[in-house]
Order: C-alpha cells, then structure tokens, then sequence
C-alpha cells in the first residue's frame, strides 16, 4: 500500500544538458555527488554512503532526458514510488533545469527536499555551476 506522498522540485542548473545527463545516469557520475559510491550491474545500481548501501532498480531512462530509478527496499514493500531525475530546457530561454520526482512520508516531504538541496548543491559544486 502506498503511503507516501509524491513531491517535484526544480533546480536551475547552469550546464549542458549532455554533461548532466552523465552525472545523473553512470555509475561515475553519481558516485561524484549523489552517493560516496556507485556500483551496477545491469538494471541495479547500488549506492553506498559511510557505512551503509542501498540498493535501486533502474526502471527507465531516457537518453540526455531522465533516469528513474526504485528503491528495493520499496519495491519489495510492494510501494509503487520511484525516484526520477529529469532535465529539461526551456523551449525559448534554453535554460537548463534539473525536475526531481520523489516520495516519502508525509511527515518527512521537507526533509527528503532538504536533502535533494544538499545533493543538488554538491552537483553544482562539481560541474562548477554555483
């Protein structure tokens, strides 16, 4: 049964959407700044922080558009959320935004957008975009 509540957040981004796009679907590229390290092996994709991992099901991606990914955890929960990390440019301006599909509990939405804050500031410190 689903019980968390779905959230989008944006964040201007000053690069190129084919940069991005490496950062946010490699191994290499999250390890940068998402997670101190990634490891995958086909559609799985394990992120390790200190001393702790988790694991994720890469459900789609879109070449220099999207990933999304599901936490195991969630999946074997049988929660139907995800996490998606989409970017998108304005059509006229051709600026560059980073869309952020995310879930969590109710009582925890201002935490999980704090911490996309905090992941999201250190991709910008590392593409050099502050």
């Amino acid at each position: 049964m689903d019980d968390k509540i779905k959230f989008n957040i944006e964040f201007p981004i000053h690069a190129s959407p084919q940069l991005l796009y490496q950062y946010i679907s490699t191994p290499s590229g999250l390890s940068e700044w998402f997670s101190d390290n990634v490891n995958s092996r086909g559609e799985l994709f394990t992120f390790i922080w200190d001393d702790s991992e988790e694991q994720a099901k890469l459900l789609n991606k879109k070449s220099g558009e999207r990933v999304k990914f599901r936490w195991l955890e969630d999946e074997e929960d049988g929660q139907s959320c995800y996490f998606e990390i989409r970017i998108q440019v304005d059509e006229i301006t051709k600026d560059v935004s980073l869309i952020i599909t995310d879930f969590a509990e109710e009582d925890e939405v201002d935490e999980a957008k704090m911490l996309w804050d905090n992941q999201i500031s250190s991709l910008k410190h590392v593409l050099g975009s502050v």
